[in-house]
């Protein structure tokens, strides 16, 4: 069996996996507070309790941040991971750490069509580089290079660029980001779970857009990112709506800034968590009017196809992808292959 894990802040998602026909075959996963446990190890122990005698012959994490030879410092937890350390301690002869969206990437082909939502088909048949754009708890991309046979991720920390504003709206959002963080603004400051409740915060109190009493008890008891989303959608609050529409506005302009940087012939993708939770938004034109705004570039990004990933366990698929090709190329067994019975 393989062992996949999507590493967060928050939570650790981890999975078991087979292979039928060549295809992964998804066997059992699990969640759990990271906060709870001292370290990745223990996390994965608990998880193979019910399956401890079955052999897991490669295990790959999908982990937030640049992974440096194998090691990794996460910023949101007392962790720091190493894949040789865990390997010789969970004894699993393949074990791998690769930043989160290129897990993503590596995902992307073990879809089903069913698991992809085409927001605007552009020239299916282009082939080229591709890009990835995930707005989740913070925000990450992915370059996706297209190397004549398949595409390749690489990581990229991208989301931590400077927040470039379009109008005077957003120019007084970043000056009231800039006193409030009184530092760098970035795009994940605006484009993320993050960036719902900032910009929701500077309509509230620097535009003065009104919260009423109720919607200020559902934010409190609430996940505020749900409420405004749900809200905005419905148009039920004013506050929300007009939330919603600048956050899928900014989040189309950066998703085509990375279009133009990777010339996404082949397409772009969004991950992470928002976008299939606002698809009704995301479909109502705002998104694709700030994609394509790029001047004498519009032309190009016109032929790009733009998909949302809707499967939430992409960068699981990812990494037991991932986890498979790396061990089948050290071991010279492919575990995929082997599962592949001809008549």
């Amino acid at each position: 069996m393989i062992l996949a894990g999507d590493v967060g802040g928050t939570k650790v998602h981890l999975a078991l996996y087979d292979f039928a026909q060549g295809q992964l075959h998804h066997v059992r996963d699990q969640k759990f507070p990271a906060q709870n446990y001292d370290g990745l190890e223990a996390v994965v122990r608990e998880f193979l309790g019910a399956d401890a005698g079955k052999e897991v012959y490669a295990a790959c994490f999908g982990v937030p941040g640049p992974v440096r030879d194998g090691r990794l410092k996460l910023t949101n937890l007392p962790w720091t991971l190493d894949s040789r350390q865990m390997a010789k301690a969970l004894s699993i002869d393949h074990l791998f750490l690769i930043n989160d969206l290129e897990a993503n990437g590596y995902g992307i082909p073990e879809l089903t069509p069913d698991q992809i939502f085409v927001l605007h088909e552009g020239d299916s048949s282009a082939v080229g580089h591709r890009g990835l754009v995930s707005a989740g708890t913070g925000l990450g991309e992915a370059l996706l290079i297209w190397n004549g046979k398949h595409h390749v991720p690489v990581p990229s920390e991208g989301g931590h660029c400077d927040f470039a504003p379009r109008t005077d709206l957003e120019i007084e959002l970043l000056q009231y980001l800039d006193r409030q963080i009184q530092g760098h603004v970035s795009w994940e400051r605006v484009v993320s779970g993050i960036g719902l409740r900032n910009i929701y915060a500077f309509l509230r109190d620097a535009k003065g857009m009104e919260e009423p009493k109720w919607l200020k008890d559902r934010m409190a008891a609430e996940d505020p990112n749900a409420v405004i989303g749900q809200l905005g959608e419905s148009g039920e609050s004013g506050l929300c709506a007009h939330t919603l529409d600048m956050f899928v506005s900014a989040y189309g302009a950066e998703v085509g800034n990375m279009a133009l940087k990777v010339l996404a012939t082949g397409g772009m993708y969004m991950g992470g968590g928002i976008a299939p939770k606002i698809l009704n938004k995301m479909k109502d034109g705002t998104f694709m009017q700030a994609f394509l705004d790029k001047g004498r570039m519009e032309g190009i990004l016109q032929h790009m196809p733009v998909r949302i990933i809707l499967e939430s366990r992409c960068a699981l698929l990812g990494a037991a992808a991932y986890a498979e090709a790396r061990a089948a190329e050290i071991s010279g067994r492919s575990e995929r292959a082997a599962s592949v019975q001809f008549s």
